[in-house]
Order: structure tokens, then C-alpha cells, then sequence
């Protein structure tokens, strides 16, 4: 037999070699699903004065997570960039920044795009949804890894975090 017919005999093993050392070396994701009100802080806004509404927010918000995971019971406060445009929607982004009881923190980096839609009595109302993912840790939650959706329900300020979230450490 030459070399290449026994390549793809011993090609599985090396595969299956591979992933059992990257699973010795890793922690397993672990389901996180969070619901947090996330009430104004000190908030800070620029409002265009050309007609259209439009305003940029600069969000600093604060509330309490509740829910399934490692974060559930933390103290949640939002750092958030939010470019509101009433007619078309709005983009925004920032950080939320979960603290346990026991002072170890999360940073969470987000995302998300609302939009407006009818709603059933006819006045506009938003759609909001996108993503977060792990930008690090402290304690406990240092080398946090993972990732998720995002939906907030704007008029009740209610944020859902679904996703796996793991510490490494």
C-alpha cells in the first residue's frame, strides 16, 4: 500500500485527537436566558433641531437581572450610544455591566436595531432586536466567553438576554 490510501484510515483519529484535547482545555457554554427593567440614570441626549426628530442618546441606565444562569441576581447597568431616528428606527449599541452579589462583574458588549411598526390600534411602536456578546470579566466571571440575542421591548425598557455565557477560568 502506498502512503495515501492509509491517509484517510488515520485522518478520523488525528480529527477526534484534536477535539478531545481542545475539550480537556475548554469549560462547556452554559445556557443563560436574563430578563432586567433598565431604568434611566443619567441620561444625556442631543436632539436635532432640523425638524426630523431625530436624536442621539448617550444612555446610563441601571436595573436589576432575574432569570436562568450566572448572571441571574445581578445589579445591571447600561453604557449606551442610542442614534434615534423616529421615522426610520434606531441603531444602538454600548456595554452592560452585570455585578453579583459577591462584587464579580460581567461586560457585555451590544448591539441592536429598532424599528418602528403598526401596531394594533394603528400608533407606531418599535421592534427591537440584535445581539450581545462576553467582553469580559471579573472574579468568578474572569475569561468570560459566549454569546447571544438581544430584545428589548422599549416602552417597558425590559431587555431579554438569551445565549450560552461560560467562564474559562
Amino acid at each position: 500500500m502506498n502512503a495515501r490510501k492509509k491517509t484517510p484510515f488515520i485522518r478520523p483519529f488525528v480529527v477526534a485527537a484534536a477535539l478531545c484535547a481542545f475539550a480537556a482545555g475548554s469549560a462547556l457554554a452554559a445556557s443563560m436566558k436574563i430578563e432586567a427593567v433598565i431604568t434611566p440614570k443619567a441620561d444625556s441626549k442631543l436632539e436635532f433641531a432640523d425638524g426630523s426628530k431625530r436624536y442621539l442618546l448617550a444612555a446610563q441606565r441601571e436595573g436589576k437581572a432575574a432569570g436562568s444562569g450566572p448572571l441571574a441576581g445581578a445589579s445591571v447597568q447600561e453604557w449606551g450610544m442610542h442614534d434615534v431616528n423616529p421615522a426610520v428606527g434606531a441603531d444602538a449599541n454600548g456595554y452592560l455591566v452585570f455585578t453579583t452579589a459577591n462584587g464579580d462583574i460581567a461586560y457585555l458588549k451590544y448591539q441592536f436595531r429598532a424599528i418602528p411598526v403598526p401596531g394594533p390600534d394603528g400608533k407606531t411602536t418599535f421592534v427591537a432586536n440584535g445581539f450581545w456578546e462576553a467582553a469580559g470579566g471579573t472574579g468568578k466571571l474572569k475569561g468570560l466567553r459566549g454569546g447571544g440575542t438581544v430584545k428589548i421591548n422599549p416602552m417597558e425598557r425590559r431587555w431579554t438576554l438569551d445565549g450560552d455565557l461560560v467562564s474559562t477560568q
